[in-house]
C-alpha cells in the first residue's frame, strides 16, 4: 500500500480501540480492531446492534491469537450476545477470515458480493507447496530480481486457506444498488473495483456513516494488484472508474468508517487523492519509460522510492497494474527479451 498525506482529513479519534476493546462511534455501532501479522498490523471490524444479537461487518485473519481476542470481544463490548451476521465487504483474507467461523461455531449468516464469495471458496482450495510454474513464469516476465526470484521460488508460497477459516456451503448474496437493514439502518450497496472486485461498500441513508473496507482509506492507497490469474487486468483503470462514480455520492458531512487506520470526515477530498495518486504516478512511469525497462526496474516512478523486503511481492504486482493501464491504453508497447522477460516502452 503507497503512503498518501491527506490534506483536511479529519478524524475524531487520535487513538484506535484498545486489545478486546471498543469504541462506540455512532450510535448502536462498535469499532473494534483486530491485529494482522504484518507490516499494515490491524484491520478495523465493526459491530452493529441488531437488538437481540449483532451484525459484523468483516472478521480479521483466521488466527488462533484472533479468536482469543474474539472470545473478550464476545463477553466484553458484545456482552455475550450472539453475532447473528457477518457481512465482508470483500474476498480477502484480512476481512473474511473468520467468517466461515462465526458461521460454523456461532450461527451467523455470511452476506457478501457473489463474486468474491466464489472466489474465496475457489482460493481455499488453491493450496501450494511450492509457486506453480504459471506463477514462476510471470515473475521472470516481471523481471524480478534474482535474488528474490531464487528465495521465492525454493518456499512455500502464502496460502489463503493459512488465514482463512473453512467456508460452509451457502450465502446471502449482497448486489451493488441494493438496500439492506444493518442496525435499524439503511444502507445503499455501491460497489468499487481495482483492489478487490465488487468491493462493497455501505451508505447509510439515515445518518453520516458509511462503511467503507479498502476501498476509501483516509492515509494510505489500497494494494491495486495483477497476478498469474489474470496476468492482463487492469486494476488501475477500475479503481479510477470507480472513484470517479463514488465520488459522486460523497459529501463532506459524512463519517467514514474504513478497513484500516482510523474512521474520518472530508471524503470529498479524499477521492480526489485516491484518484490523483493514480493519475500522478501513472505520468512519472509513462516519463520513465522514455528508456526501455522491465517492471522491476519501474518502482521509483510509482512509489518514489526503492521497495525491498516483505513489500516487494506488493510493489511488483503493482507496478504490473500501472504498466497494464498505459498499454492497454496505447501508450506504451511491451517486447520479449530473449530470457521472457517483458520490455516496456513509451509508444
Amino acid at each position: 500500500m503507497t503512503d498518501l498525506q491527506p490534506l483536511q482529513i479529519r478524524t475524531p479519534w487520535q487513538d484506535p480501540p484498545a486489545d478486546g476493546g471498543a469504541i462506540e462511534v455512532a450510535e448502536g455501532v462498535l469499532w473494534l480492531r483486530l491485529p494482522l501479522p504484518m507490516r499494515l498490523d490491524h484491520v478495523n471490524v465493526y459491530a452493529l446492534d441488531e437488538g437481540d444479537g449483532w451484525t459484523l461487518v468483516d472478521t480479521g485473519f483466521d488466527t488462533r491469537h484472533a479468536r482469543k481476542i474474539w472470545a473478550r470481544l464476545l463477553q466484553g463490548p458484545l456482552a455475550g450476545r450472539p453475532v447473528r451476521r457477518v457481512i465482508a465487504t470483500h474476498h480477502h483474507p484480512d476481512h473474511l477470515g473468520l467468517a466461515g467461523w462465526f458461521q460454523t461455531e456461532h450461527g451467523a449468516e455470511l452476506a457478501m458480493p457473489r463474486l468474491g464469495w466464489f472466489m474465496a471458496r475457489m482460493l481455499l482450495l488453491d493450496e501450494e507447496a511450492l509457486p506453480s510454474p504459471q506463477t514462476l513464469a510471470f515473475w521472470r516476465a516481471l523481471g524480478m530480481d534474482p535474488e528474490v526470484y531464487a528465495r521465492r521460488a525454493a518456499e512455500r508460497p502464502y496460502n489463503f486457506s493459512d488465514v482463512v477459516a473453512p467456508m460452509p456451503s451457502g450465502f446471502t448474496r449482497i448486489s451493488d444498488g441494493d438496500v439492506i437493514e444493518i442496525g435499524g439502518r439503511r444502507w445503499d450497496v455501491r460497489f468499487g473495483h481495482g483492489h478487490a472486485p465488487d468491493h462493497a461498500t455501505f451508505w447509510s441513508r439515515d445518518d453520516d456513516l458509511v462503511l467503507a473496507g479498502d476501498q476509501l482509506l483516509p492515509s494510505i492507497s489500497p494494494n491495486l494488484g495483477v497476478h498469474t490469474t489474470e496476468q492482463g487486468a487492469d486494476p488501475v483503470g477500475e479503481w479510477l472508474d470507480s472513484c470517479a462514480r463514488l465520488a459522486a455520492f460523497a459529501e463532506d458531512r459524512h463519517l467514514v468508517l474504513p478497513g484500516h487506520k482510523l474512521p474520518y470526515r472530508g471524503l470529498p477530498l479524499r477521492m480526489r487523492q485516491l484518484a490523483e495518486n493514480h493519475i500522478n504516478a501513472l505520468t512519472r512511469l509513462l516519463d520513465h519509460l522514455e528508456t526501455p525497462r522491465k517492471a522491476g526496474e519501474c518502482f521509483v516512478p510509482i512509489f518514489k522510492r526503492e521497495i525491498g523486503g516483505d513489500q516487494y511481492g506488493l510493489a511488483l504486482s503493482e507496478t504490473a497494474a500501472h504498466l497494464n493501464h498505459l498499454w492497454r491504453r496505447g501508450q506504451i508497447r511491451r517486447d520479449t527479451d530473449p530470457d521472457g522477460a517483458w520490455i516496456w516502452r513509451r509508444a
